[in-house]
């Protein structure tokens, strides 16, 4: 794996988050809200493929990274490879682990600590042997590989109850596990333009056989993050296309909800509980421009309080809390160039740091 100077990045995350008048700088608009600094902003893998779609979690007192690498690029190719890294101190990352379906494009890979064993969750997109014409939802499959000592993986095993889902972020609460799986209502040809895709919430007893639960969205739905507070209510988080997105909360047995739309498209979107606070993470437009942006959700309201450096195709993040005061964000992005002059698509870290006031 090379090594980059984080030195050019970093200065840039720096001035973005600190010039005057930056959304980063907002106590006199929200003093209940912490102030965030972003450091260390720097590329962990890049191998002259399409990398992206990333997840991190702690597993066993190490830290794993987890995205999509291919060399067809962003689109449906049944070359394309999950990627596993580990680390000690989340500075020096080592791949441990890396699969594939045959004949099927692998991506979206998201992890789920759940009776002791880490899981990665894919969806699948039926290929065939080369990249198809066409595709359909109702063709999906997810797939799933666990281990119980981060060195130790199963091999690809395909996840009953799953044929037609696009499986997306999970979350385990009590003695079942949770997956977010878009669908086209009643598995009918025609998607009518999202219309008709509904979002479900896929659960499990053991992480590999799922049946649904209920649903995010009804309709337009689409990539959803979601956590379940102490008591096991939920809240979510959902991508509409390239709509607004919605804000979703329901209580057990989640068979009524709220649904709100907030003010603006997110893509890949991340929901995670900081402390006391909801941080959100994900793609939106800024100035004519698709870049990565962090937020604080209070009030069914998103305080943006950085952007990345990012650019054309990137977002879908992953957080790590390290300490209280610390967390690591990882995403993917395509605003660099190589020394022909060609844009990547890279793995990229960035510290998070809570100012003291």
């Amino acid at each position: 794996m090379k090594k980059y100077s984080p030195s050019l990045i970093q200065m840039t995350a720096f001035l973005i988050c600190c010039l005057p008048g930056s959304s980063a700088l907002f106590a006199g608009e929200n003093a209940a809200l912490p102030e965030v600094e972003v450091t260390n902003v720097r590329k962990v893998f890049d191998n002259g493929e399409h990398n992206a779609f990333t997840d991190m979690i702690e597993f066993q007192g190490k830290y794993y990274l987890t995205f999509r690498t291919c060399p067809g690029g962003h689109m449906l190719f049944p070359t394309s490879r999950i990627l596993v890294l580990q680390s000690d101190d989340t500075k020096t990352w080592k791949q441990v682990e890396e699969f594939s379906v045959p004949k099927r494009d692998v991506r979206d890979p998201h992890f789920l600590i759940f009776k002791d064993k880490l899981f990665i969750y894919t969806g699948t997109w039926y290929c065939g042997d080369s990249a198809p014409k066409t595709r359909t939802i109702n063709e999906h499959l997810g797939y799933a590989v666990w281990t119980a000592d981060g060195t130790n993986w199963s091999k690809p095993i395909m996840l009953e109850g799953t044929y037609g889902h696009y499986i997306w972020r999970a979350a385990a609460y009590g003695d079942k596990a949770y997956l977010c799986g878009r669908r086209i209502h009643h598995f009918e040809k025609d998607d009518q333009g999202r219309e008709l895709i509904e979002t479900a919430i896929l659960e499990s007893d053991d992480g590999l056989v799922w049946k649904t639960a209920s649903l995010f969205n009804e309709k337009q739905g689409d990539e959803t993050a979601f956590l379940f507070e102490k008591n096991g209510d939920l809240l979510a988080i959902g991508r509409s296309g390239s709509n607004p997105a919605w804000v979703m909360r329901s209580h057990p047995p989640f068979e009524k909800w709220d649904r709100k739309q907030l003010d603006r498209y997110i893509g890949g979107p991340l929901l995670a509980k900081w402390g006391k606070h909801y941080l959100v993470g994900g793609r939106q437009r800024k100035d004519g421009k698709y870049v990565t942006s962090l937020y604080w959700f209070q009030d069914d309201q998103l305080h943006e309080f950085a952007s990345l450096p990012s650019g054309g195709d990137n977002s879908y993040p992953g957080f790590l809390l390290l300490e209280p005061d610390h967390g690591l964000i990882s995403y993917y992005s395509s605003h660099e160039k190589d020394e022909q002059g060609k844009p990547i698509t890279a793995i990229y870290m960035a510290d998070l740091k809570l100012k003291d006031k």
